[in-house]
C-alpha cells in the first residue's frame, strides 16, 4: 500500500480525510485521477495528504474546467501549488515509489477525436482557427470558452503519441479503456505499446479489476475511493455507480 489511487474526489475531501484517519499508517504517495475541481489551491485542498507526508500526484479529468480559467488554475497553475503542480503525471512518466507511472488525463472529444475514428486535430496549435471557423457569430468569450475547455480537458493525438513511444508500469488515465462498458480500446492500445501491465482509471465512479487476454489488468476507482493497484480498498468514498456485465475480452 505505498501507492493509493484515488478515484474522482468532485470536492469530497471529507471523505478522503475520513478514510486517511483510519489507516494504522499512511501510504507513501498518491494519485488522483481527475475531476477534483479545485475552487481553492490544490496545495491547500490536499492537506489531508500533505500534512501526513504522502506526495501527491495527479491528473486532470472532465470536470477540473468547469469552472473555467480560474479552477483549472487552482490544479494547474504553479504560482497557486508550488509543491503540486510539478506532480502533475499528464503526457509525462515518473517514478513513483520505484514504479514507473504515465498519465493521460482528460476525455475523448469528438471536436478533437474519438477514436476509432482518425483525430479531427492533432495538436492544440490546431484548435484556434478550428473552433473560430465552427462558431462564426458567436461572441468572442464564447470562443475563448470553448478553446479553453478543449485545449485543456480534451485527450489530445499529440500527448498519446508522445505517451506511446516511451515505457511504463502502470498508466493511469481518466478516460476508461475498454474493459469498461463506456470505455475506449484506445486506451489499451497505449497501455500495450508502452508495455504497462496495468491501467487505472476514474471517469465512471465504479471499482472493479478486470484482466483481459492477454493480461493486461484495469482498475476501475469510484468517487472519492482510495484503492491500491491490486485492487485492495483502503478506504470508502461515494457510493459506486452501477456497473454492467464485463465487456468481450475481459474477466473480472
Amino acid at each position: 500500500m505505498t501507492i493509493v489511487f484515488i478515484g474522482d474526489i468532485h470536492q469530497q475531501w471529507d471523505k478522503v480525510e475520513r478514510g486517511l484517519s483510519q489507516l494504522a499508517e499512511p501510504p507513501k504517495a498518491a494519485v488522483i485521477l481527475g475531476d477534483v475541481q479545485c475552487e481553492q489551491p490544490l496545495d491547500v485542498l490536499a492537506a489531508p495528504l500533505l500534512r501526513r507526508g504522502i506526495a501527491v500526484h495527479w491528473i486532470f479529468g472532465n470536470h477540473d474546467n468547469d469552472g473555467g480559467p480560474g479552477m483549472w488554475a487552482n490544479l494547474t497553475a504553479v504560482a497557486h501549488n508550488p509543491i503540486t503542480a510539478g506532480r502533475s503525471l499528464h503526457a509525462r512518466i515518473e517514478i513513483v515509489q520505484g514504479v514507473r507511472i504515465a498519465g493521460l488525463g482528460g476525455t475523448f472529444r469528438p471536436r478533437i477525436w474519438e477514436p476509432p475514428a482518425p483525430p479531427r486535430l492533432h495538436a492544440r496549435t490546431d484548435l484556434p482557427d478550428d473552433v473560430r471557423q465552427m462558431g462564426r457569430g458567436w461572441r468572442p468569450e464564447h470562443i475563448d470558452a470553448l478553446i479553453h475547455s478543449l485545449a485543456t480537458t480534451a485527450i489530445w493525438p499529440e500527448d498519446y503519441d508522445n505517451l506511446a513511444g516511451q515505457r511504463a508500469d502502470i498508466l493511469v488515465t481518466h478516460e476508461a479503456p475498454s474493459s469498461h462498458p463506456a470505455g475506449n480500446a484506445a486506451l489499451d492500445a497505449l497501455a500495450r505499446a508502452m508495455g504497462a501491465r496495468l491501467i487505472v482509471h476514474g471517469h465512471h465512479h465504479v471499482n472493479y479489476l478486470a484482466t483481459a487476454e492477454d493480461g493486461l489488468q484495469a482498475l476501475g476507482v469510484a468517487a472519492a475511493w482510495g484503492v491500491t493497484a491490486a485492487g485492495n480498498v483502503l478506504w470508502e468514498g461515494e457510493a459506486p455507480r452501477h456497473l454492467t456485465a464485463s465487456p468481450a475480452g475481459w474477466r473480472r
